[in-house]
């Protein structure tokens, strides 16, 4: 079992660092440890844990700006956040419950390095769009600073698009700068039943080029729509979600139910009952509990007019469903042990697009690409990259790509 490292603050962190360099010892670098199970299996000496850096630093609600050690974990940010009637707005999932743990318990630090997003990213980008500053450490041991308490960046290299999404693999971060926005006065659904999945594909095609700014849009197959939170009834549910001003939501739902109303039959999810429903869309709730729970899952990107040529293309017996109006598709594999990562990666390289095995057990995880596979060149250019924060491969080395 690897030693546990925890340091107390970023000049631990910087030490740490520097100690594994100089013994050519490799750490995994974890916060909560909520999305430990995503990537190649790693083999490591120490694990750098980076959750005693907790705390909010600075969070000013009229600037939209805050400011939080690494560690700090997501629910104390976004209770924080809510206190101000103001959210993170790219809805950030929460990874916990895919592997049997318990809802809330990741890290601010994590949502960065993973690059984390939810249904609203369609309207408002992942974690990098909202990423404006960052302290940490690099493979070097060096102290680093990029960003700062501003929208945009103009100075220099934006190293906040870098490190964000490369899962610990370039630096270890300590502390984190979001911008936050108002939260919507309210929201309310618009469900269209019992379409067949590529109809639902034009449904929010439809929706998405209409001009009532909808900010969620899903399919949910009638085979699994049963598992998700706060639906009217049974049976494939096409949602759309709009937000803002109740006067401003109220018209909008009317007239987009209006525009949907010649694919089927139209209702409304308000309030509460809508969190929920996007909350359990965000989470991918059919895929952490029971029987879904065991499978390998998949995370596909793709153009959203083609999620829906996926069904034909892999096993019959898979469970899916999409986000992002199509261009997201959640699949649950069949058999307990057996990605097929042969059948998802020949079925994406048909259509276009990207996947990510998210939960696989180890062996499977060693054997198969967990991120996409990158082609020669780009393969090269992540060497560099990581060659230039981390020469001696001490961060979460061969997480994202084996070498990498």
């Amino acid at each position: 079992m690897a030693d546990i490292v925890k340091p107390r603050d970023a000049k631990d962190v910087e030490d740490a660092v520097r100690f594994a360099v100089s013994n050519e010892t490799a750490l995994e670098v974890v916060g909560a440890g909520t999305k430990r199970g995503i990537g190649r299996p790693l083999q490591t000496d120490m694990t750098l844990d980076l959750s005693g850096l907790s705390g909010i630093v600075l969070y000013e609600p009229e600037e939209l700006v805050l400011t939080a050690q690494a560690g700090t974990p997501l629910a104390v940010i976004e209770e924080a956040v809510r206190a101000a009637n103001q959210e993170l707005a790219f809805e950030p999932i929460d990874y916990a419950p895919l592997f049997g743990g318990a809802a809330g318990g990741g890290t601010i630090g994590g949502v960065i390095a993973a690059n984390l997003s939810g249904p609203r990213r369609i309207r408002q980008g992942a974690a990098r769009d909202h990423f404006l500053g960052a302290k940490g450490v690099t493979g070097r041991g060096d102290a680093v600073k990029t960003g700062g308490r501003v929208v945009k960046n103009v100075t220099g290299y934006d190293l906040c698009k870098l490190i964000a999404g490369s899962w610990g693999t370039l630096a270890a971060l300590t502390e984190v700068t979001i911008k936050v926005l108002p939260c919507a006065e309210t929201e309310t659904t618009v469900v269209v039943h019992d379409l067949d999945d590529k109809t639902a594909m034009r449904a929010m095609a439809a929706a998405m080029g209409s001009s009532f700014d909808v900010s969620g849009a899903a399919h949910l197959p009638d085979h699994i729509a049963a598992h998700f939170d706060g639906l009217p009834e049974e049976g494939a549910s096409t949602c759309l979600r709009v937000e803002g001003f109740a006067v401003s939501v109220k018209h909008r739902r009317e007239t987009l139910a209006a525009l949907l109303a010649p694919f089927g039959r139209v209702s409304f999810v308000e309030a509460e009952s809508s969190r929920a429903l996007w909350r359990s869309i965000r989470d991918a709730r059919p895929f952490a509990h029971g029987q879904g729970l065991k499978r390998p899952l998949w995370r596909i990107s793709t153009e959203p007019m083609r999620g829906a040529d996926l069904a034909d293309l892999i096993p019959p017996s898979a469970q899916m469903f999409y986000d992002w109006a199509g261009g997201l598709v959640w699949v649950g594999m069949p058999v307990e042990e057996e990605p097929d990562a042969a059948a998802i990666r020949s079925a994406v390289a048909a259509i276009g697009g990207h996947a990510t095995l998210v939960r696989a057990p180890v062996a499977a995880r060693a054997a198969n690409d967990v991120f996409p596979p990158q082609e020669a060149g780009l393969a090269a250019l992540s060497k560099r990259v990581k060659d230039s924060f981390d020469p001696n491969g001490v961060l979460n080395p061969g997480r994202m790509w084996a070498g990498i």
